[in-house]
């Protein structure tokens, strides 16, 4: 291993290496590992001498924030995706909607899109509720904003927006 940390080349396949060194863009055989060991001095090697060959494992850096804390800390709150935030902005306007006034307020057809990537996706965040939560498949389901909603949306409208 500490061949390879010099920079020693150990050539397998000398053929190929003769023609790539022509082709491809190299700097020099051998100088790869020394110039990655020089920018970034934590780089475990683990050789595999049955194998013929080693790894290379990299740390990655802890960011400067994470040290301070301690520890890594989630986002304050999930990211909304833009179907999400309309369909919050909508019902905070009108109160309670089903699945077919929801898709007459935003001029949508399609029952199945409007629940994949706008209903569910808030439910799941708990950003909306069913108003008959036993009976989630009635057509008089209905949905209304949660407190989380609420808050969501208030975050939601104090962000810049986005060039």
């Amino acid at each position: 291993m500490e061949d390879i940390r010099e920079g020693k080349t150990n050539r397998r396949n000398p053929t190929l290496t003769e023609h790539a060194s022509k082709v491809l863009p190299y700097r020099g055989l051998g100088s790869g590992v020394p110039r990655a060991l020089k920018e970034w001095p934590r780089i475990e090697f683990v050789d595999d001498v049955s194998g013929n060959q080693f790894s290379a494992v990299v740390q990655r850096p802890e960011v400067e924030w994470q040290k301070a804390a301690g520890q890594v800390t989630p986002p304050v709150t999930p990211p909304v995706t833009p179907p999400v935030a309309a369909l919050l902005m909508l019902l905070a306007e009108t109160g309670e909607l089903g699945n077919v006034e929801i898709r007459g307020h935003l001029q949508l057809k399609d029952r199945t899109h409007v629940r994949e990537r706008y209903i569910e996706p808030a439910l799941a965040q708990g950003l909306i509720e069913y108003t008959l939560p036993g009976k989630p498949n009635s057509r008089l389901q209905k949905y209304r904003l949660t407190d989380a909603g609420h808050a969501m949306l208030q975050s939601l409208r104090k962000e810049p927006p986005t060039p």
